[in-house]
């Protein structure tokens, strides 16, 4: 199981995510990183699981205020081999060019938007999100059992990208556990998809029956800082790639696998990057 750690950051600091409450997101605590300085949350998470590629919430953006562009520039320079995925509340592929013509062409590269069903505004917005050449991923949003859906994203399994994110907002930081009924619901939609999975993963037995429900991957923040996930055998930039693309310059981790003994090659894995 393939691990992406998460940041949610709220005016320059790593915030806790509880149940997308957003009001009430204080400062983190965390035993792994012993500090809410995002370069430092950034570098013990990607260490910890031993990958390349952190999903970024930025909270500012997400609640219509300004991005918080001078930090995604000092994550960027501070970690070179850095692929950031970000939501950043892009309401259509206009804001997220608009985005990433603000930052250096090269760090750019490194960003992969995340487009949310919470934020898109039209159907047709969705497709032109998705045109090629588009690398970006759609993160299908609920709460409480709710699609969080303005645009009706989650009724246009035909329009939906290969790499789907299964946001239950209700269980972010809830340790409620991962919910496999609504990744099963999205996989029986989409089953060649790749699902990304968000929200309640408490220990490695989580992730198991994650992996055993279809999701290739799982956004984890919480289970990381409370020191209830072990790390992950081999470091970024060790020579192990993800296992998909051959080695392009980026790794992925996997819960539970001695890198060393990971496949190479196309075709083989699942790349993220």
């Amino acid at each position: 199981m393939h691990i992406i750690p998460v940041i949610d950051l709220l005016d320059g600091q790593v915030v806790r995510a509880v149940r997308g409450e957003r009001r009430h997101y204080r400062a983190i605590a965390s035993a792994l990183c012993g500090s809410a300085d995002p370069r430092i949350v950034a570098r013990r998470l990607c260490e910890h699981c031993a990958t390349d590629t952190l999903y970024l919430a930025d909270l500012n953006a997400l609640q219509g205020r300004p991005p918080q562009l001078e930090w995604l520039r000092t994550l960027l320079q501070d970690r070179p081999d850095l692929a950031l995925w970000l939501d950043a509340g892009f309401s259509g592929p206009d804001d997220a060019a608009h985005l990433l013509a603000r930052l250096e062409p090269t760090a750019a590269a490194r960003v992969t938007p995340v487009y949310g069903s919470e934020s898109l505004r039209s159907r047709e917005t969705l497709a032109a999100c998705f045109a090629p050449p588009s690398r970006a991923l759609l993160s299908l949003d609920h709460r409480q059992g709710a699609p969080l859906d303005p645009a009706g994203v989650w009724e246009l399994p035909a329009q939906w990208p290969r790499r789907l994110i299964v946001m239950t907002l209700s269980r972010v930081g809830s340790d409620g556990g991962p919910d496999l009924d609504t990744l099963a619901a999205v996989r029986a939609r989409a089953p060649h998809a790749q699902l990304i999975g968000a929200g309640g993963v408490r220990d490695a037995a989580d992730l198991a029956a994650a992996q055993a429900a279809g999701a290739h991957a799982w956004l984890v923040a919480s289970a990381l800082h409370d020191g209830r996930l072990p790390a992950v055998v081999g470091a970024p930039g060790d020579g192990t790639d993800c296992g998909a693309c051959g080695g392009a310059g980026h790794t992925v981790s996997r819960a539970g696998a001695d890198a060393a003994a990971l496949p190479r090659g196309p075709a083989r894995g699942t790349c993220f990057a």
